[in-house]
């Protein structure tokens, strides 16, 4: 007997839904892109699922950002600060605080985060609906013709076929986990914040910005954290910064391991045996954090049915400045194009200004220059425009002229708190006529909200001489940059002497 079954895709292609833009990730670039293109009037499906981590945590739509990623790391990072000042407050002359009683409860801070991050996704969802933009929480894969079969991530696992002339893939990268036996007895980032016990002694594996500051607030909550630090840290950051960055952490309690790395991990009754190489031994730790690195799952999308240039190394997209990748018609924004910043704002600015060529026949694209950043340790490194590093290598030593100074902060004096030893900021200018900054960088409390204005600086193009001459705001830590005047040639002591000095 002759069956009549078709191929599922086939089956469904008589009756694909089409619209004007597909986008296919729920993060910062791909909501951004859908709303703007709905609000132009574009009829659009934005597709979203999470695959579960191995612990089986997944989470709703806003990406790893909203979920697992920025807003719950600078609650805990805050949570970890509030601890600090309850320690400092009877040398400000608050009384009745006995230090022996003050404690910590991880739940609940895990709870009111994860509160703040339901509380996230339920208002995309709103937004969507409210933008008339059509939800599926399901997964995407393309097939013949370039159209998308969709399966939902539910037990139904209902198939649907879309088709549009305008895709875009925006599914960001999820954490690395080692090629080493008992990976997975460890977690990443993308359970972290949901732990229902307590980290513990934690030992974090890595030496980028996640591991840093994941290893910062921990400490801040009264755990005891080791990290695993198997190459440079932040090696992409300044130098100098960077190494008051580690200093500071040291001084907070978290212990560094250097020069070795983990052999493998086994279960010893509740914790977690962890054998290190080159003699490093072997140590117990309830917890294990993998933070080395991130990279792209795309597998379910079949990229190759439709023929998607990709890195071979990174496995990262290809796309030019106006987003396109090397099929006509498909886009790619966000962390999973090679050689973007992995930088939430930047998706963001990055999906509304491609919605905006695609449907208000506007030319504007990303300018990728002079991007700011922030590393969210204990004491903060915010960063625009070159290191120190990259400055010399691009203009030459002699080419640059090196400002830099170290100050106290005014919150730290009081308390002499011995984190004002680290705090650290730098200008970085030409030596030519035009005396233009091209690299600011500072180490202090509440790096992101001084550096957010200097960047707006910094794109217009400043010379050292405009921060020089502008008033300073006194007192603040901010006003260090407009102080500036010693240089590293000068080779004078570039420590703040008073606080009109």
């Amino acid at each position: 007997m002759m069956s009549h079954a078709q191929p599922t895709a086939r089956r469904l292609l008589s009756s694909a839904i089409h619209y004007d833009l597909i986008v296919i990730g729920g993060g910062s670039g791909g909501l951004s892109c859908s709303k703007r293109a709905a609000e132009l009037g574009a009829k659009v499906a934005l597709i979203d699922a999470v695959e579960p981590t191995p612990n089986g945590y997944a989470w709703g739509i806003g990406g790893t950002c909203a979920n697992v990623g920025c807003i719950p790391k600078k609650l805990m990072h805050q949570a970890a600060l509030v601890g600090k000042e309850l320690k400092q407050a009877e040398k400000y002359g608050w009384n009745g605080l006995d230090q022996s009683k003050i404690t910590h409860d991880w739940n609940s801070l895990s709870q009111v985060v994860n509160d703040r991050v339901k509380g996230n996704n339920w208002v995309y969802r709103v937004q969507l609906r409210d933008k008339g933009i059509k939800y599926y929480n399901a997964f995407a894969e393309f097939v013949e013709g370039g159209q998308i079969l969709i399966t939902t991530a539910d037990k139904k696992k209902t198939e649907t076929l879309l088709t549009s002339p305008n895709i875009l893939i925006a599914t960001g990268l999820r954490p690395r986990y080692p090629d080493i036996p008992g990976a997975l007895l460890g977690i990443t980032s993308d359970d972290l914040f949901t732990l229902k016990n307590v980290p513990g002694k934690t030992l974090v594996v890595g030496a980028g910005y996640v591991a840093l500051e994941c290893a910062g607030f921990l400490a801040g909550l009264n755990q005891d954290v080791e990290v695993l630090v198997r190459s440079r840290p932040l090696k992409e950051f300044d130098q100098d910064c960077v190494h008051f960055v580690m200093e500071q952490l040291k001084s907070s309690g978290v212990k560094v391991r250097e020069a070795v790395e983990v052999e493998k991990v086994e279960e010893s009754g509740d914790k977690k045996k962890v054998y290190f190489t080159k003699n490093g031994g072997v140590e117990e730790y309830d917890t294990v954090i993998w933070a080395a690195g991130r990279a792209p799952r795309m597998e379910r999308m079949k990229l190759e049915n439709i023929g998607v240039k990709r890195n071979e190394k990174s496995g990262k997209i290809l796309a030019d400045e106006f987003d396109k990748t090397s099929v006509h018609g498909i886009y790619a924004v966000g962390d999973i194009v090679e050689g973007r910043p992995e930088l939430t704002p930047l998706a963001i600015q990055s999906g509304k200004l491609l919605a905006d060529r695609l449907f208000s026949d506007s030319k504007q694209t990303v300018r990728f220059h002079g991007i700011a950043t922030t590393v969210f340790t204990p004491l903060e490194l915010s960063t625009v425009g070159l290191t120190e590093e990259e400055a010399k290598k691009k203009y030459g030593e002699d080419g640059i002229e090196v400002f830099h100074s170290h100050y106290t902060p005014f919150e730290y004096i009081v308390p002499q708190n011995k984190d004002g030893e680290f705090c650290y900021v730098k200008a970085i200018c030409l030596r030519d006529e035009t005396q233009k900054v091209v690299g600011l960088h500072f180490v202090g409390p509440n790096a992101a909200e001084v550096m957010q204005g200097y960047a707006v600086a910094f794109r217009v193009g400043i010379s050292i001489s405009d921060l020089q001459l502008t008033v300073a705001i006194h007192p603040c830590s901010s006003e260090e940059f407009v102080k500036l005047q010693v240089t590293k040639r000068s080779g004078k002591d570039p420590r703040v002497q008073g606080c009109c000095g």
